[in-house]
């Protein structure tokens, strides 16, 4: 299942890079019960898009919603920044990233 959504991104100061798509609060839940089994370290992998721009990640729980990081190369490749509004798209990858 792919969740899309327009988001403004934000800097939060936790680990790099900065930059965060936050998910609203309901498709959070919806996704948090379709990934459940595939969450380690409260983190789900999924594949992400902004704009012609496809790249992999893992989303973490904030205040009742997920955060997307997102990217420096990303960033770059669709000229956004803090503030910015996008156009994310979201799909549920089936084991962890880097393997």
């Amino acid at each position: 299942m792919v969740w899309t959504f327009t988001t403004e991104l934000i800097e939060w100061r936790g680990p790099a890079p900065f930059v965060f798509a936050p998910m609203p609060a309901v498709m959070s839940a919806e996704l948090k019960e379709a990934a459940r089994g595939l969450i380690y370290w409260g983190q789900i992998p999924v594949a992400a898009t902004i704009g012609a721009t496809d790249f992999d990640t893992a989303i973490w729980p904030k205040d009742g919603r997920f955060l997307v990081p997102i990217k420096v190369a990303v960033q770059r490749a669709e000229g956004v920044d803090v503030g910015d509004v996008v156009t994310l798209s979201l799909d549920v990858r089936s084991g962890r990233l880097g393997r």
